[in-house]
């Protein structure tokens, strides 16, 4: 494949979106996602879709320009009113972050689909990539743990209204204002947290910036009623997948049950961002964070030199 030196990210690095020079200090981010329905609600659905599309932006520093939206829909088995829902809330969620989704595509498919293709602009200085952490910094995480379980209760039937409003809540905040936060200050590395789980980013970034990580299982954060689900078995394919790879490269606390190891692997949808920056600039990002969404961002561990083991749980 020929070389094209304007290309920052692409193929080669496991980052969140591609990254491409511009011209001057403007680089070009680009993301697309777009999944089958999480929730039975078809607003609900597209405006998670569309934040979650939104994240890879945001994890890298970016200011999102516009979007396009990615349709499968079986436009004659289901109503179109629940397609016009879908749009709505991806449309929504789009307004909510300041941008316009000025098009896109769609297919006859037996099964709903939606997302977006994502484009947006990061200058140089605020370029935040996963694979820059730094020995000494701590780490960040911005929402709670839980999502792929609570949304395997709910394909089943078998997850309560408040446990689904409260994973609802969780997937349709923008990481804007976490992303905007972090644009202010010394931030070495970030990522967020989607289909690989915590660990699996947390590995990505560790592999990419030649460290290791320390991780206090006590501080992570999880939605309530997670663990329960999962000891009832509620526990997803991917998000099992996710702990066997995981085992190749974390340390677990022998105190640890598996129940909590599985939670830690658990596959996020529109999940947190995992902030890789300076003790002393993490209580003043955790405190304005804190001043925009629901759930305050909290100190789950740090990041190591380089050891035999990538990942330490304790």
């Amino acid at each position: 494949m020929k070389q094209d030196n304007r290309v920052l990210i692409g193929f080669e690095e496991s980052d969140d979106a591609a990254v491409v020079r511009l011209d001057g200090d403007r680089y070009l981010v680009q993301t697309v996602d777009f999944f089958t329905p999480i929730v039975d609600d078809p607003y609900q659905f597209g405006q998670i879709a569309a934040a979650n599309s939104l994240s890879d932006i945001y994890a890298m520093g970016g200011k999102p320009l516009f979007a396009l939206n990615v349709v499968g829909f079986p436009i004659k088995e289901l109503p179109k009113s629940m397609l016009t829902e879908i749009l709505q809330g991806g449309a929504d969620k789009a307004d909510e972050a300041g941008i316009t989704i000025v098009g896109g595509h769609s297919i006859n498919d037996k099964e709903p689909k939606y997302g977006l293709v994502v484009t947006g602009e990061v200058k140089k200085k605020q370029f935040i990539r996963n694979d820059t952490a730094k020995e000494g910094d701590v780490l960040v995480l911005t929402k709670p743990l839980g999502i792929g379980i609570i949304a395997t209760a709910i394909k089943k039937g078998k997850a309560n209204k408040s446990l689904i409003d409260a994973a609802v809540e969780v997937m349709v905040t923008l990481n804007k204002s976490a992303a905007d936060i972090m644009n202010s200050l010394e931030v070495h590395a970030a990522t967020d947290i989607t289909g690989y789980g915590l660990l699996g980013h947390l590995s990505e970034m560790c592999k990419g910036s030649n460290v290791s990580a320390e991780i206090h299982s006590s501080e992570i954060p999880f939605i309530n009623g997670t663990t329960e689900l999962a000891e009832r078995g509620f526990i997803p394919g991917g998000s099992k997948q996710n702990f066997k790879t995981s085992e190749n490269y974390t340390k677990f606390s022998e105190s640890m049950s598996e129940i909590e190891k599985f939670i830690l692997a658990d596959a996020q949808t529109s999940g947190g961002l995992l902030v890789s920056l300076p003790k002393e600039t993490a209580s003043n990002y955790i405190e304005n964070v804190s001043q925009h969404q629901f759930f305050s961002p909290i100190i789950i561990g740090k990041i190591t030199e380089k050891g035999s083991t990538q990942i330490l749980i304790n």
